[in-house]
């Protein structure tokens, strides 16, 4: 029984957003395999390996690992798991209500293989929570910060507004936020989810430095993109 139990403690738990989906996929494989195997029997069991590395892929895009967020009021932690896409000065979109001048901006890009639950970036609360309609390009493009479908929200701490903006992918066709205005949420709280590839674009306080490099991997809830206050010189531009 402890070797079970210890076994089960390095699986993460599955996110109650994926069951439809892993369920789904399992039944899909095991009609596939029905159908090719009175026609083709001796490609059935490949098609089966098949769908079950897919049901296997699905259980773990939507697995939700328990994180250790770290501890300090004007610390600002990555949302998303993924690889830090950009960093540079952007204007905020204007559902946001953050003002038309540019802001320090980290874009954190999640491909098909990462954890896609999203967690506060700080302690807050919800100020606003804005759906904006859109396209559905590669969400590793710039443009796709004004062109694709998004979810933006905008998250009051005691000194400051952050701006977490969820969007749409090349292939993800659903945001999902649990979140709602005047709701508080802690630091590294789930507070929403993407499904199948997407990113997500953290606007700070003018003068905040971000402390993350492009190229950086991230981790929701652990990684910290910025302190708030911390202001120096930096050229995003060259970002």
């Amino acid at each position: 029984m402890s070797v079970f139990n210890s076994i089960q403690r390095q699986i993460p738990p599955i996110h109650r957003e994926g069951y439809l989906f892993i369920l789904a996929f399992a039944a899909a494989s095991i009609v596939l395999f029905y159908i090719v195997h009175l026609i083709f029997p001796g490609l059935a069991w490949h098609l089966a390996w098949i769908g079950a590395i897919l049901t296997i892929w699905c259980a773990l895009f939507f697995r939700d690992p328990e994180r250790v967020t770290p501890l300090g009021e004007r610390l600002v932690v990555s949302p998303a798991d993924g690889r830090v896409s950009s960093v540079a000065m952007a204007t905020p979109p204007p559902e946001l209500g953050l003002g038309d001048q540019p802001l320090p901006r980290v874009s954190i890009f999640m491909s098909v293989f990462n954890c896609h639950v999203n967690r506060s970036p700080v302690a807050g609360r919800v100020d606003r929570i804005a759906y904006h309609p859109g396209v559905f390009l590669n969400a590793e493009l710039d443009k796709a910060s004004e062109d694709n479908e998004r979810n933006a929200l905008v998250i009051a701490t005691a000194s400051s507004r952050i701006g977490v903006v969820q969007i749409a992918g090349l292939i993800a066709r659903r945001i999902v936020c649990f979140a709602r205005e005047g709701q508080t949420l802690g630091a590294g709280e789930r507070f929403g989810l993407i499904r199948f590839g997407s990113r997500l674009d953290v606007y700070l306080p003018q003068g905040t430095v971000a402390q993350v490099a492009v190229g950086q991997t991230a981790i929701a809830g652990e990684t910290i993109l910025a302190e708030l206050g911390s202001e120096a010189s930096r050229d995003y531009r060259s970002s």
